[in-house]
């Protein structure tokens, strides 16, 4: 028996058949290792039996009692009640799915225990389909010596079944200590106050009397920090691998010139703005990275408004003066389109071919743009995910420059750096976004990368004015518009959703600008949102930048990129339902013209204290940062990153939320691993990210 049985399929394991283990694998449980770390959702306590007398609405409890009466009752839906008491009170319980044999199994004298959740019901207290046993002897024990774990489940997957496969993974575990070897180093443990591995495993499956439910629902649990520490650990390790790696690679050489210096100086003289400290501080970082023998790999955070794309320009004139071309992905169509404008006014009086490429140009076009790429005629493509499809090929790429990475996967950033790969020279790549990353995330999602911050705003940018109201002031706010369309000035209003919804009683798009066209008939108004084709949105907002409209309303689909400096009132509708990053990102869409600019959230009451104080942060400040940083307080990471999107890392254990502390010893852990224990970080990746990852000391 070795470490290898952890990796052999749950099939394996006693009573697990072909159905059954097809279950498990869509809960992502294909071999017996994944079990060991399929954690509970949360524990029942069936520990002791409470007397019936003590219950209170919204208690989970185990009681025992003895049948009164059962009746099936005709009122309302057809239910069968049964009522059980003990010498402290009563209870009803209700079935509404019952069978005949259920209901003679369950006659007057009979002792039963019970487990549910108490709550109010027509004749008092009641459990609705308790888990309930016959207690055929009065000396059987009814109570559990430990917590009952509840796991995820999946369609036709059981509690009992997930809780027994579980029970046989741990019993190998403990039958062969070998299979779960402890990569943290001894030190590690005792300096962090953890348990060992097994003991950690062994209290979240099992837990004992002097582990108490509340803990383990906070996860405040020595065990639980444990392991997301590990895993924490296994993925900062991983990324630092690929940050090593790539020391081996060669780059590009941007190495300065007499002509190279002529360029950029002129670049610099011909734009409209002058530079701030902090961008020219950026360009610096990335003029030394571009000099280096390996490729750069940085990330530029700037809040919006603060100047990226410029910056991200100088890095491209770099490039092509070099004589290499330059790669700039955006996400959306539109934010592409963006930079091309902008990139084509700066290049203007440069001799380099500024070319676009999304999914949308088709036929002898496309084939022209292919075949100027290919032999070199375009010095700068921009474009959306199109440019690292298999058609697209690249004459000389020396640089890559990609705008909200959180908006794309990992995989299609190293997609596109293989395109420029030649032999052991890899292109340069920059990396920017708008979404101010907190430190200890950015720590984390990407130390492959080196970052750099832009931590200054043009002069002459105003802040832009926000204010929280309630719904109740629609109409004001509607005779607001009124007169800022009379001044010539351009308005968002922003909706939450597309599609109605009762249980959320937010205003859907549509309806939004059907009743805003009725009350505003004097004003330009169109609707825009994620579920139009992309020529549609174009179109629309094409004819908005034209001020060809004066309302625009719209879903968060104008969250990126959209820079039309006369529109400077936003209005949010239910902002309460929105994280504070992605309200501020909106929130940028105006305050880019010379004139004051105003952003209404429009909250539907009543506010719950949370939702008050997150909004009130929005509202007391303009600094990206700031508000990041109290989002991952408040909300979490996946809200912060953008949830769900492809990039984001997702774990099994850890919360990023909910572990920070943890976080900030992951990294100093991570380097001691590097100076000290080498050799346990192959097998501590391979245990949480599979065998994708291999280590290199380069």
């Amino acid at each position: 028996m070795t470490p290898h049985i952890l990796n052999q399929p749950v099939a394996l394991l006693t009573g697990i058949g072909t159905q059954t283990a097809n279950r498990l694998q869509k809960l992502g449980l294909c071999v017996i290792q994944d079990l060991i770390f399929h954690l509970p959702l949360r524990y029942e306590d069936r520990t002791h039996v409470y007397p019936i007398g003590s219950l209170r609405p919204g208690m989970t409890a185990l009681i025992s009692g003895t049948v009164e009466f059962i009746d099936v009752s005709p009122r309302g839906r057809k239910s069968l009640i049964c009522r059980i008491s003990d010498p402290t009170g009563f209870i009803n319980l209700k079935f509404f799915h019952f069978s005949a044999s259920q209901h003679n199994t369950l006659k007057p004298g009979t002792t039963i225990s019970c487990f549910a959740e108490v709550r109010y019901g027509y004749a008092g207290l009641e459990m609705v389909h308790p888990e309930y046993k016959i207690i055929g002897n009065p000396n059987d024990c009814i109570t559990e010596t430990r917590l009952t774990p509840v796991y995820p489940l999946t369609e036709g997957l059981s509690q009992n079944v997930i809780r027994k496969v579980v029970k046989q993974a741990l019993e190998l575990c403990k039958q062969f200590p070998e299979l779960l070897t402890d990569w943290i180093p001894e030190s590690i443990l005792t300096q962090y106050h953890y348990p060992t591995l097994a003991e950690a495993i062994q209290t979240l499956h099992a837990p004992d009397e002097s582990v108490s439910i509340e803990a383990l629902q906070n996860g405040s649990v020595p065990a639980l920090k444990r392991l997301a520490f590990e895993e924490l650990l296994a993925h900062y390790l991983s990324l630092r691998i690929t940050r090593n790696k790539s020391k081996a690679w060669q780059a590009p050489s941007f190495s300065e010139t007499a002509t190279g210096k002529i360029a950029t100086d002129h670049f610099i003289r011909s734009l409209p703005f002058k530079l701030t400290a902090a961008q020219q501080r950026v360009i610096a970082e990335i003029e030394a990275d571009c000099q280096s023998q390996h490729p750069m790999m940085r990330l530029v955070q700037g809040d919006v408004g603060s100047g990226k794309t410029v910056v991200s320009a100088y890095a491209a004139l770099l490039a092509l003066t070099a004589g290499y071309q330059v790669a700039v992905m955006a996400p959306t169509e539109l934010l592409a389109e963006q930079h091309k404008r902008n990139f084509s006014i700066w290049f203007e009086g440069f001799q380099t071919q500024v070319a676009y490429l999304t999914g949308q140009l088709k036929g002898n076009a496309r084939k022209a743009v292919l075949e100027a790429l290919e032999d070199g005629t375009i010095g700068i493509i921009i474009g959306t995910h199109a440019l690292f499809q298999d058609s697209v090929n690249f004459h000389r790429l020396g640089l890559i420059i990609i705008d909200e990475q959180h908006r794309f996967g990992v995989h299609q950033r190293l997609a596109l750096r293989e395109k420029g790969q030649q032999g052991d020279i890899r292109p340069h790549q920059l990396v920017m976004t708008a979404t101010p990353i907190p430190r200890t995330l950015a720590m984390l999602q990407y130390s492959d990368l080196d970052i750099s911050i832009i931590d200054e705003l043009p002069p002459g940018r105003k802040p832009i004015v926000t204010s929280v109201i309630p719904a109740e002031r629609r109409d004001d706010v509607i005779d607001r518009i009124n007169g800022w369309v009379e001044k010539k000035k351009q308005v968002y209003w922003v909706c939450t959703l597309i599609e109605e919804s009762e249980v959320l009683q937010c205003e859907a798009a549509e309806k939004t600008a059907e009743r805003l066209t009725e009350a505003l008939p004097n004003v330009r108004i169109a609707l825009i949102h994620g579920r139009m084709k992309s020529a549609e949105k174009d179109a629309v907002m094409q004819a908005f930048k034209n001020h060809q409209l004066d309302l625009l309303v719209a879903t968060t689909v104008i969250e990126v990129g959209v820079d039309v400096p006369n529109a400077g009132l936003m209005i949010i509708e239910n902002p309460e339902r929105l994280g504070l990053s992605q309200l501020h990102q909106l929130r940028g869409r105006v305050g880019r013209g010379n004139d004051n600019s105003y952003c209404l959230l429009m909250y539907q009451a009543p506010l719950s204290d949370t939702a008050r104080h997150r909004l009130g942060v929005l509202r007391d400040s303009n600094d990206g940062f700031v508000i990041a940083e109290k989002d991952l307080e408040l909300r979490g990471p996946g809200e912060v990153m953008g949830t769900r999107q492809t990039g984001q890392m997702h774990f099994k254990i850890a919360d990023l939320a909910r572990d920070t502390d943890v976080l900030d010893i992951v990294q100093q852990a991570g380097d001691s691993f590097f100076a000290h224990s080498p050799q346990a970080i192959q097998p501590l990746c391979d245990r949480w990210l599979g065998t994708s990852t291999e280590y290199s000391e380069v």
